[in-house]
């Protein structure tokens, strides 16, 4: 007997379990993403440096918690201190852009 295939890409369970771009249950989750992407990527930033949480916030005047905290998107990070500690901690250059 022939099994169903039932497999679906990450765009059609997406768009079947949170609506079409611009719906707001949508947007929620887009917006949600954004800032868990941008955790994951200053935390594998700093492991690439082979830089721990507590020797990134020192380089960039802050503390081991609030760098936890932005890591694991439990705190929202104000571009200024994004700067530093993309700047100041990691060495790097923070790109900001904006798409309409």
């Amino acid at each position: 007997m022939k099994q169903k295939n039932n497999l679906k890409s990450l765009d059609q369970f997406v768009e079947e379990e949170y609506g079409k771009i611009g719906t707001p249950k949508r947007d929620k989750l887009e917006k949600g993403f954004e800032a868990f992407k941008l955790g994951f990527q200053i935390q594998q930033a700093r492991l690439e440096k082979g830089m721990t949480q507590e020797e990134l916030a020192e380089k960039c005047g802050t503390n081991k918690g609030y760098i936890s905290k932005i890591e694991n998107n439990i705190k929202e990070v104000r571009i200024s201190t994004l700067q530093k500690i993309v700047e100041l901690g990691l060495g790097g250059h923070l790109e900001l852009s904006i798409k309409l």
